[in-house]
């Protein structure tokens, strides 16, 4: 009877999500050569090639595909074993601010299901500063916000680029007050295009002032404003016209992870989050 190796599965299943070695290892916080081992052996026990790998790309192989989502299976059922025998559920919050919540964010939350189905996951929404302020508190166990202000301490994950978007028959006359979209004034994106347009010397004016990315986005889509927004957040259909109508560039933010948890499960979930964080970013650059 062929046994499978819990971990050696999990290394295949990250490494087929990942296309990625790299990305596995810190994702199990393990070297890519652990990695390459635990595949070895699950590959030898199973008679097959599961991953084909050159040096510019790694991909599944058509014996690893059909395997892949019995995979699955068998970590869910191994994780709901393990659950049933605790008292009570793990869980933990999350926070992800608005300007970083990207239209990949169900991708990152399915690998987060994948790796660990029994843990419970809260997720919210929000400005940066107000996710840091809970998280500071106590309230959420991690947050992936844009950096504020000086504060140096969290992980760092990735650059943001943001610019001027509009609608593609949005119209602004030199002189008038520029028409803006934004979040609430507590937003950091916010206040910075505001500064630089006020050290720019342009006139503007908010028209639209939403209650979360969603309703900034729609307004912008519909005409109704220029809109500060991260590259990653922009909806389809919308142009950027920061050099249309001279408005002045935007500097690029940090993105970091600040976290709280302790045990070992909850933080190899978040290993699997920022991994898939880091990877969605660098392969949209």
């Amino acid at each position: 009877m062929t046994v499978l190796d819990v971990e050696a599965v999990q290394a295949f299943v990250l490494v087929a999500d990942f296309q990625s070695f790299t990305r596995a290892a810190e994702a199990l916080n393990t070297s890519q050569a652990a990695i390459s081992m635990k595949l070895k052996r699950l590959e030898e026990r199973l008679g097959e090639k599961l991953i084909e790998r050159t040096p510019r790309q790694v991909r599944v192989s058509a014996r690893g595909a059909s395997f892949l989502e019995s995979a699955r299976d068998f970590l869910a059922a191994h994780e709901r074993a393990i659950a049933g025998l605790t008292i009570a559920p793990r869980r933990f919050s999350l926070g992800i601010a608005d300007q970083v919540a990207g239209p990949e964010l169900p991708i990152l939350l399915g690998r987060l299901n994948a790796y660990d189905p029994a843990l419970l996951i809260e997720v919210e929404i929000g400005s940066s500063r107000n996710l840091l302020d809970a998280f500071d508190r106590g309230v959420l166990d991690a947050a992936i916000v844009r950096r504020e202000d000086d504060r140096r301490d969290g992980e760092l994950l990735s650059q943001e680029r943001f610019g001027w978007f509009a609608a593609p028959g949005f119209e602004h006359r030199d002189g008038d007050p520029l028409r803006l979209a934004s979040l609430a004034a507590s937003c950091g994106v916010r206040n910075i295009a505001t500064r630089a347009l006020d050290k720019a010397g342009l006139p503007w004016v908010e028209v639209f002032l939403g209650g979360g990315m969603a309703a900034v986005t729609a307004a912008v889509s519909a005409g109704l404003a220029v809109g500060a927004l991260a590259q990653r957040v922009v909806p389809s259909g919308v142009i950027e016209v920061g050099s249309k109508f001279s408005l002045p560039s935007l500097p690029s933010s940090e993105i970091v992870l600040h976290s709280a948890l302790t045990d070992k499960r909850s933080r190899g979930a978040l290993r699997t989050i920022a991994a898939a964080f880091r990877d969605h970013r660098s392969s949209a650059v």
